[in-house]
């Protein structure tokens, strides 16, 4: 499991890009397109955390 939540965060991350980028263009309320694109950068944050080096 180690292994695979790092992959499953920057999947999460991209399906969750391609929806802040749809809601842009679709015109949605600017919070809506904000809170989503936040989720996108914890998701992605949280997979480059998860793969830095630390202590084991």
């Amino acid at each position: 499991m180690r292994g695979l939540a790092p992959i499953l965060l920057f999947a999460l991350a991209g399906i969750l890009l391609g929806g802040t980028w749809s809601l842009y263009k679709q015109g949605a309320h600017k919070g809506v397109v904000l809170a989503v694109g936040l989720l996108t950068l914890l998701a992605a944050g949280g997979a480059v955390f998860w793969l830095m080096p630390g202590e084991a």
